[in-house]
C-alpha cells in the first residue's frame, strides 16, 4: 500500500516549471506578442482620440460662520424666552444643509434648470476650442432651436449630477464645488452659478424665517401685559431686526469664495497616455498568454494521438 503511495507522490522532472524555456518560447513567439501589442496600440489611440476633452471649473469655498447673525444673541437670552413661552431657532449655519440641498432635485428644477441653456447639458455634441462653438446632437435643432423630444426634469438633473461634484474637508470645514464640462466656458459659468443660487436659495429662506417672526413677535406684544415678557420680545425683535440687516447686506451668505471658478485652458481628462499605456500592457499580457496556450497545446498534441 505504502508502494503505490510513494509512486504515486514520486518526483517528475516533467513537472518542474523551467523559467528558461518559459522564456524562449515567449521568445520564440515575440511577433505574435507585438502584433497583439500593436493592435491594442492603435485601437487605444483611435479611442482615445475619439474623447472629447473635459474641462473642470472648481470653487474653493469657506462657510459663512453664523448665517443670519441671530444665533449668538439669541443664546444670551433664551433662558428669559422659554419663561416667557417663546421657542427659539436652533443655532446654526446653513453650510451642511447647503450642501445636502445641492444634490436634491427640487433645488435643481427651481434654482439649476431655470438658469442654464439646457442644450448645453442634454443635447452638446462638442466645443470647438479654437472658435468657441459649440455644437448639438441631432436631438436639437440648432437653425430652429427646437427640441425633438425635451428632456425631463428629472433626466437633466441625473445627467446634471453626473458633471457636479462636491467635497468637504474635515479638518478646515472649505467645500470644493467642481464641474465638468467639454466647454470651460460653461463649467465656469456652471459652478459660479451654483454657488450664487445656494447663497440667494437660503437668503431668501432665512428672511422669510425672520419677517415671520417679527410679525409674530409684534403681535405677541400688544397682547401682553406683563413687562418681563415686553422685555423678552423686545430683545427679540432686536435680533431680528440684526439679522435682517446682515441678510440685505451679506453678499455671500452661506458660502464665501476662497478661489473662485476659472475659466480652464489645460484639460482635466481624459488622460490619453494612460489609456494607451495600459492597453499596451493589456495587450503584452494577452500576447503573452495566447503564446504560452498555443505552445502548450502543440506539445500536447503528440502524446494524445498515441493510441
Amino acid at each position: 500500500m505504502n508502494n503505490n503511495t510513494n509512486t504515486n507522490t514520486s518526483y517528475n522532472p516533467d513537472d518542474e516549471l523551467d523559467f528558461r524555456e518559459l522564456f524562449q518560447v515567449i521568445w520564440q513567439g515575440k511577433w505574435i506578442v507585438v502584433a497583439i501589442v500593436t493592435f491594442f496600440s492603435i485601437t487605444a489611440i483611435i479611442y482615445s482620440l475619439s474623447l472629447p476633452n473635459i474641462y473642470q471649473s472648481k470653487a474653493l469655498l469657506s462657510p459663512v460662520a453664523g448665517q443670519g447673525g441671530s444665533s449668538g444673541g439669541m443664546q444670551g437670552i433664551g433662558g428669559l424666552a422659554g419663561i416667557a413661552g417663546i421657542s427659539l431657532p436652533q443655532s446654526g449655519g446653513n453650510a451642511v444643509e447647503a450642501i445636502d440641498k445641492l444634490g436634491t432635485l427640487s433645488f435643481f428644477t427651481n434654482n439649476i434648470l431655470p438658469n442654464i441653456f439646457l442644450p448645453d447639458l442634454m443635447a452638446l455634441d462638442s466645443w470647438d476650442a479654437s472658435t468657441q462653438a459649440v455644437t448639438y446632437d441631432e436631438n436639437y435643432n440648432q437653425e430652429t432651436q427646437t427640441w425633438v423630444q425635451i428632456p425631463s426634469a428629472q433626466e437633466s438633473f441625473m445627467k446634471f449630477k453626473a458633471y457636479l461634484s462636491v467635497n468637504k474637508k474635515k479638518k478646515t470645514g472649505f467645500v470644493t464645488i467642481s464641474v465638468k464640462h467639454q466647454s470651460p466656458v460653461v463649467a465656469q459659468a456652471w459652478t459660479e452659478l451654483i454657488v450664487t443660487e445656494l447663497n440667494e436659495f437660503f437668503r431668501v429662506k432665512d428672511k422669510a424665517e425672520a419677517t415671520a417672526a417679527m410679525e409674530y413677535l409684534n403681535a405677541q406684544m400688544t397682547q401682553t401685559s406683563f413687562a418681563q415678557i415686553k422685555q423678552v420680545i423686545a430683545q427679540l425683535l432686536q435680533q431680528k431686526i440684526q439679522q435682517l440687516t446682515l441678510i440685505e447686506v451679506r453678499d455671500f451668505y452661506v458660502f464665501d469664495y476662497i478661489d473662485p471658478p476659472a475659466v480652464m485652458e489645460f484639460k482635466s481628462e481624459p488622460a490619453r497616455s494612460i489609456i494607451c499605456i495600459i492597453s499596451a500592457l493589456l495587450g503584452a499580457l494577452l500576447g503573452v498568454f495566447v503564446v504560452l496556450i498555443r505552445h502548450f497545446s502543440m506539445k500536447k498534441k503528440p502524446n494524445n494521438s498515441i493510441t
